[in-house]
């Protein structure tokens, strides 16, 4: 078995789906989780304006929805954070993002002061850090809010990572993909658009360029530029088609360099 066929494998993910069918097996698996873990009543999820965590935030809306209907209590909710450094340039698209999901409860924290306080704390103990670094404190700065409120609201904490991100590592270690459960892991970018025309999402919020937006120096800087290849390329070889060999090479180089990204703590 080749590399592709092993990370394909690996990650599950199908060459062909059904949008509708995907839609109902993933709420159903957030139901399910929910019904086996009683003391769970809450779906907790950042919400960046970016086609991820739309698709999962309406996920996410819908299966409390039915959750609440099934069971008649109405302790299920679904709590959507907003969690800005600062100003943030795409706010309408976040906006955007919120009103199509209509979550439950819709929670503002911006976190710039908690970055900037760690920021400084390191520059006194004669620690100065990249702006790269100081990205990556942001995504994890975001989770720590997170657990903070699941952990008052008997909550999980929904990640938003998919087979196009995981694959190619671009995601922050401990930060982005420090979560609970994830709904989309087996999706590439594609699919994850399928799945939001299915549910009659917005297109600018899909079409848009993705971006992680982490960066002060690089404000929206594209993820393709870093990742030095296209998602439809990913995305393709994650379907098992070929594709040109450059690309290929690429992701496979960048798969097999975040290994440790995607592996558990090494222990004794």
């Amino acid at each position: 078995m080749n590399m592709q066929k092993k990370i394909i494998k690996l990650l599950k993910v199908k060459a062909i789906i059904i949008p509708e069918i995907e839609i109902k097996n993933r709420i159903n698996f957030l139901k399910k989780y929910l019904l086996n873990n009683i003391h769970l009543k809450t779906l907790i999820l950042g919400i960046s304006g970016g086609q991820d965590s739309t698709l999962t935030g309406k996920l996410c809306q819908i299966s409390i929805e039915q959750l609440r209907k099934k069971t008649k209590n109405t302790n299920y909710q679904f709590i959507a954070l907003r969690l800005p450094y600062g100003i943030q340039k795409d706010e309408k698209d976040c906006q955007d993002a919120i009103n199509f999901i209509n979550p439950d409860c819709v929670l503002n924290i911006n976190i710039k002061n908690a970055v900037l306080s760690n920021e400084q704390a390191l520059k006194n103990s004669g620690i100065i850090i990249s702006d790269h670094i100081k990205g990556n404190i942001k995504s994890r700065e975001r989770m720590i809010v997170q657990y903070s409120i699941a952990a008052v609201k008997n909550g999980l904490v929904v990640g938003t990572g998919h087979a196009s991100e995981i694959i190619s590592g671009f995601f922050t270690k401990y930060g982005d993909n420090g979560t609970d459960i994830n709904p989309i892991s087996t999706l590439n970018k594609r699919q994850g658009v399928l799945l939001l025309k299915q549910l009659r999402c917005p297109s600018h919020l899909y079409l848009k360029k993705p971006t992680a937006d982490l960066e002060d120096e690089h404000p929206q800087r594209e993820d393709e530029s870093v990742l030095g290849v296209k998602y439809d390329d990913i995305d393709s070889y994650l379907e098992g088609k070929k594709i040109d060999i450059s690309s290929k090479e690429i992701i496979e180089k960048l798969y097999l360099n975040t290994l440790h990204k995607r592996n558990k703590p090494i222990i004794f």
